[in-house]
């Protein structure tokens, strides 16, 4: 059998948990995945807040604490392949973008990077300051991937989710998933 892929999806709280729940709801479907799911504390907060729930505490994913550096993922040698931060705030995108892991989230981050893996953040705020537009540049060239949480209208989306699935489409799009979801022109 082959090996299961590697995932790590971290929460942070900036506004749109809708994209991590779209996200989460995506993965749960699938098999043969090992996903390490982490929230930060702001994040459970902005959750219940925008979407009325714990449903986070539901996913059947390993559910793991900010400073958990037990997490296997807080090390290379547990080859996760891919990690997203959906959504990322700046706070988070600052720190990663120079490299301080005070935390799990920002560890692991930094272990995708320094093992050259796939690093996809979801930034969500408007406008950019110089300082953010700066920190995605350095995340960039550390290898990771600016996916800002911009929504398309392509598809002629009718709901909140189906706008908010444009964005997390294009996030399964780069983690390398197939799936179907609207395609320009195709």
């Amino acid at each position: 059998m082959e090996k299961p892929r590697k995932i790590v999806v971290a929460v942070t709280g900036a506004s749109g948990s809708i994209y991590a729940k779209l996200l989460l709801d995506y993965l749960s479907t699938l098999a043969n995945i090992e996903v390490g799911l982490l929230l930060s504390d702001n994040a459970k907060i902005v959750w219940q807040h925008e979407l009325g729930t714990e449903e986070y505490e539901g996913y059947a994913f390993n559910l793991y604490r900010k400073n958990d550096f037990n997490a296997p993922f807080a090390s290379g040698s547990a080859k996760y392949d891919t990690m997203v931060v959906v959504p990322c705030s700046m706070g988070t995108l600052g720190r990663i973008a120079h490299g301080v892991s005070n935390d799990l989230l920002t560890r692991a981050a930094d272990v995708i990077l320094k093992e050259r893996r796939k690093l996809i953040l979801v930034a969500r705020e408007t406008p950019y300051n110089l300082i953010h537009i700066n920190n995605m540049k350095l995340v960039t060239e550390a290898g990771g991937i600016i996916c800002p949480a911009t929504p398309s209208f392509y598809s002629q989306p009718k709901t909140i989710e189906e706008v908010a699935k444009t964005v997390v489409d294009r996030v399964i799009d780069l983690m390398g998933f197939d799936h179907d979801s609207f395609r320009w022109n195709s």
